[in-house]
């Protein structure tokens, strides 16, 4: 026997419309915020937007549907029993955490190829300037740091500016005087 074929989740988009009202054009009929919440206890994927100007509106309705039910409270979870309620909370608790993190999940990718895009043009703009004989910011900086140990090490000996005893005009040098 082979694996039992399950259905795939229907798609439902729903339109809200000025009027607050929410239209399905799956069933091309009206919902309400309980009929939405249904739909993603059975596992079809719902997607919300305005009407008008076709924002998604996805997640601020999955919000309105999770604060009902926790205004709903315990007597619901009662009504309901137990076990069937768990499942259907844990269904649309899956489902709100999904679109709720998919923006964090696309700033992460997003973070991740623009680091990537910096360090290819880092690489590119690096070997540019090699092959034009123009010394990159890393070949001054190692410049830079070599000249901070000769300098070092001059002063060590007491030469500051080249010159033996630091740099200060003394002994062997006599003035001139006019007669």
């Amino acid at each position: 026997m082979g694996a039992p074929v399950t259905p795939a989740p229907e798609k439902h988009l729903i339109k809200k419309y000025a009027n607050r009202k929410l239209y399905d054009t799956r069933t091309s009929r009206y919902i309400t915020l309980d009929g939405i919440a249904q739909l993603v206890r059975d596992g079809h994927d719902v997607r919300v937007v305005d009407r008008d100007n076709g924002k998604d509106l996805t997640q601020v309705t999955l919000s309105q549907i999770v604060l009902s039910e926790e205004k709903r409270g315990p007597a619901s979870i009662v009504d309901a029993g137990g076990e069937m309620l768990h499942d259907r909370g844990q269904a649309l608790l899956d489902y709100v955490r999904k679109t709720l993190n998919v923006p964090t999940d696309l700033r992460h990718q997003v973070e991740r190829r623009r680091e990537g895009l910096e360090t290819m043009a880092d690489d590119a703009i690096e070997r540019a300037l090699r092959r034009l004989r123009i010394p990159t910011r890393r070949d001054l900086d190692r410049i830079n740091q070599r000249l901070d140990r000769i300098s070092a090490q001059l002063k060590k000996v007491g030469m500051s500016d080249g010159k033996p005893g630091g740099g200060t005009a003394r002994g062997s040098r006599k003035r001139k005087v006019s007669h």
